[in-house]
């Protein structure tokens, strides 16, 4: 949903959304919630599937939802063609299927990632789609008209692409760091042209480019009126004013190809630093300079999440990590208030919506969880094929992108 520039609507923004768009990465607010009721609990590939439509090639790029449409990017196996997917929301017809790039020469990509991984961001009459270095453009998302393109990003993502873009009032913005450039850029969302190019000024502490490379997506806060963008990477995460791409404060720490998208809850960021022992850390942002040793006020190291991101429920903090170890910890303290295996592996991030959690595993298997202070599993469901998107709500359905379809889900 965009971001408007004035601080009060900003906030207003990021905390509602109507219950028929999920506009970005982690929907409205990229907190992974949705404020939609009347959503399914239980599901089966012959129960409440209100239509399931195959989607070619291989992508783990999530859905977003504007009037009725449903945006996706895609790619085939060798990432050599790159797609631009769009599918009705009522029918799960496709609208729209069609190369939009080429790629001579695509890099290699890693088992957990694809060449279509970034997630669209889609408003009113446009939506945004990134391949990272491979190819950035925006189309009028009725017509499938393309509007603008950038492929002069220089960036060897090394493993693949994985930032989402993000919009904050006119501009589009998009971390890209590889083994090689390490840059945050922000563009005219209405003409493509650079607005802002901030290079990381970061001391990696190592010459692996492999350790440098990172797949987080921005999240902008409002700290006491003012704004920040918040740009985690590999070995530390950074704020920057979001109009000028100025650093306002930094924080270290030793993971790397960080994944997880922030939250910004409860007065706190809170950060998932990435491979190879990701960790979650609680930042107080009202700060300035290197925060490191002043403003982490907590900080968890077992079972935390190195691909999903985290949710904050009512003062609480859940994850779900890699291989299947659900945490509920107090936000404020860190102090861990349960601990539950769940079954599966996981890169996909949870949503939240209608008083449930939905874990959705690289299995396709769904667990769905109520909140609360003790671990109470409400179903386990099941889809035929595996899942590394994360889900999207829309008009009370879920839609879940699984290796081969998109499925929407609905209490019927």
């Amino acid at each position: 949903m965009l971001r408007l520039a004035v601080s009060l609507v900003c906030l207003f923004s990021a905390s509602v959304g109507r219950a028929d768009h999920w506009s970005q990465f982690r929907g409205p607010a990229g907190d992974g919630h949705a404020d939609t009721t009347g959503l399914p609990t239980k599901w089966s590939e012959s129960e409440n599937i209100v239509w399931k439509t195959p989607v070619r090639g291989r992508a783990w790029s999530s859905p977003v939802v504007w009037d009725n449409l449903v945006w996706m990017t895609s790619a085939s196996e060798d990432g050599h063609e790159l797609y631009a997917v769009c599918v009705d929301l009522q029918s799960g017809a496709v609208l729209h299927d069609f190369v939009l790039f080429e790629v001579a020469q695509p890099r290699e990509i890693h088992k957990f990632n694809s060449y279509a991984s970034p997630t669209p961001v889609i408003e009113a009459g446009r939506v945004y789609l990134s391949w990272g270095s491979y190819g950035l453009a925006c189309l009028d998302s009725k017509t499938a008209e393309l509007i603008w393109q950038r492929r002069d990003l220089e960036c060897n993502h090394f493993r693949g692409p994985g930032s989402s873009p993000v919009l904050h009032g006119d501009l589009l913005i998009l971390p890209y760091d590889g083994y090689d450039y390490q840059y945050v850029v922000a563009f005219d969302k209405r003409t493509g042209e650079t607005r802002w190019k901030t290079n990381r000024p970061h001391n990696f502490g190592t010459d692996n480019g492999d350790q440098k490379k990172a797949y987080g997506t921005v999240q902008i806060i409002d700290v006491d009126g003012q704004q920040q963008l918040i740009a985690p990477t590999s070995k530390g995460a950074f704020a920057y004013d979001p109009a000028t791409g100025a650093e306002l404060w930094r924080v270290r720490y030793d993971g790397f190809s960080t994944a997880a998208r922030p939250v910004y809850a409860s007065g706190l960021l809170f950060l998932s630093t990435g491979f190879s022992k990701s960790e979650l850390l609680a930042v107080d942002p009202r700060g300035s300079g290197d925060i490191t040793a002043t403003h982490v006020r907590w900080l968890e190291n077992k079972a935390m999440p190195s691909k999903p991101s985290p949710l904050h429920i009512n003062g609480r903090i859940y994850t779900i990590g890699d291989q299947g170890v659900a945490n509920c910890l107090d936000a404020m303290t860190g102090e861990k208030v349960w601990q539950a295996r769940v079954a599966g592996n996981y890169s996909a991030s949870p949503v939240y919506a209608d008083g449930k959690l939905y874990f959705a595993s690289e299995e396709g298997k769904v667990s769905v969880v109520a909140p609360g202070d003790e671990f109470q599993l409400l179903a386990e469901n099941e889809l035929a094929d595996g899942i590394m998107s994360s889900p999207a709500i829309a008009d009370q359905s879920l839609l879940i992108r699984t290796k081969t379809h998109l499925y929407r889900i609905a209490q019927k």
